[in-house]
């Protein structure tokens, strides 16, 4: 959002809104997308599948979401899947 940007407290400030809409918009496409009942595994599957659009579609255009270790945002991604999951069968 901010590519010139270097002062952490400013990066942060700016990353933080657009990641909780971020994470709320696609909760909300989990609710619809996922059975009643997710398990643990749809949610994760479900969470890779959102690493691949965020990651392999849009992250790719954003040069300091590009540099990121691939590996870790993979980790969250499929973690971020298993909480929703679990929540939702929770809740459902």
């Amino acid at each position: 959002m901010l590519p010139r940007e270097t002062r952490r407290s400013r990066l942060v400030a700016a990353a933080v809104p657009v990641h909780v809409a971020v994470s709320l918009g696609w909760s909300v496409v989990l609710a619809h997308a996922l059975p009643r009942r997710p398990t643990l595994v749809q949610g994760v599957v479900a969470g890779l599948a959102i690493a691949a659009f965020d990651l392999g579609t849009i992250g790719r255009t954003f040069p300091r979401i590009r540099s990121l270790p691939l590996g870790p945002q993979l980790a969250d991604h499929a973690l971020y899947g298993a909480v929703v999951a679990r929540v939702l069968a929770g809740r459902r």
